[in-house]
């Protein structure tokens, strides 16, 4: 299986466990709160592995046009978004809310298209379309006696539509560091959001609590974005969305099982569709003759048809690496994704 792929569902199995461990968690806590602990978890986490890697700080790589890309994706995707998601929460089940974190891959899809102009194929837009039935028929409010039976799905599917705002800005960075990217993501996110917790009255939990919710930030949106960057940089943005839909599945079987949520006709009819978007994003297979322009950037790689270049420095024949390398035109065909080799025009 193509490791990129490995990455992209090994980033959803971590993301869609931390959804209802997060709620289960979060029940006596402010849920910005709850925001600012999860992702200062993965900031504080990814950090001390990042130094542990290069025994020492190290420059993050990043050019000065690339910060502003950052700093929007943590803007979208580390403060409003999961303070979105964990008000979301409390007025939805773990269950129907997991499920809807499936929006996130539509949503990035569209925006990908639409906005950064990446390429979409018929079973891609199909699948997504299967995935928008299913999330608006969880939305659904039960009882329509319920005046606030659409607040808690909207407020998840705002958490989607931050996240794919920062999916698309992240994938114009993903050439650069994982860890650091992740890390500082983690850090600002969780800093910011929980000062203003406490700004706002919230008290800091008992360690029994803390120290739980920092593990489920650290592995769920830590390490799970870091494979998520790893999967942007091979897939697109649109591909790992596709594969990271998977994510919501894991997490509504946890709450399912673990937490004793309801199991319902419309949440089953909902994971019908959504298994059948997911299965069409799994099974599309996109290939023909494209051109390569000359481009020059530093990533981690190894010298397939991609990269055929000299080296400017003593190698000792070790791969991958990483190296700033330059890429001359070339013309062929062959199975691809609009990964940071393949953004071209069709």
């Amino acid at each position: 299986m193509n490791p990129n792929v490995i990455y992209a569902l090994g980033a959803a199995a971590l993301f869609g466990a931390s959804t209802p461990l997060a709620k289960a968690l979060g029940l006596n806590l402010s849920p910005i709160l709850l925001a600012g602990l999860l992702y200062l978890g993965s900031g504080l986490g990814l950090t001390l592995a990042r130094l542990i890697r290069d025994r020492r700080w190290q420059p993050s790589g990043l050019t000065l046009s690339e910060w502003p890309w950052l700093i929007g994706a943590i803007a979208f995707g580390g403060i409003i978004g999961p303070v979105a998601l964990m008000f979301g929460l409390t007025l939805t089940s773990g269950a129907t809310a997991s499920l809807l974190l499936n929006l996130e891959s539509v949503l990035t899809a569209v925006l990908a298209w639409v906005v950064f102009k990446e390429n979409a194929d018929r079973r891609i837009v199909a699948g997504m379309l299967a995935i928008v039935l299913g999330g608006l028929l969880l939305a659904w409010p039960q009882d329509s006696a319920q005046s606030l039976g659409w607040i808690g799905p909207l407020l998840v599917a705002l958490a989607c539509a931050c996240w794919a705002i920062d999916n698309n800005l992240t994938r114009k960075v993903s050439a650069s560091d994982a860890l650091f990217i992740a890390g500082i993501k983690g850090l600002v996110a969780g800093v910011v959001n929980c000062f203003l917790a406490l700004a706002l009255g919230a008290k800091l939990p008992h360690a029994t609590v803390l120290v739980p919710t920092l593990l489920v930030g650290f592995l769920g949106y830590g390490v799970s974005l870091v494979l998520f960057v790893l999967a942007l940089r091979g897939l697109g943005t649109a591909r790992t969305g596709a594969y990271f839909s998977t994510a919501p599945f894991l997490g509504a079987a946890i709450a399912i099982l673990l937490l004793g949520e309801p199991v319902t006709i419309t949440f089953w009819a909902a994971s019908l569709l959504m298994g059948l978007g997911v299965w069409i994003h799994l099974t599309e297979r996109h290939a023909h003759e494209h051109q390569h322009v000359a481009l020059a950037h530093r990533h981690r790689h190894v010298h397939d048809e991609h990269h055929q270049h000299e080296h400017s420095f003593q190698w000792d024949g070790t791969e991958p690496h990483s190296h700033e390398h330059e890429h001359t035109p070339l013309r062929h065909a062959h199975p691809h994704f609009p990964d940071i080799h393949h953004r071209h025009k069709h």
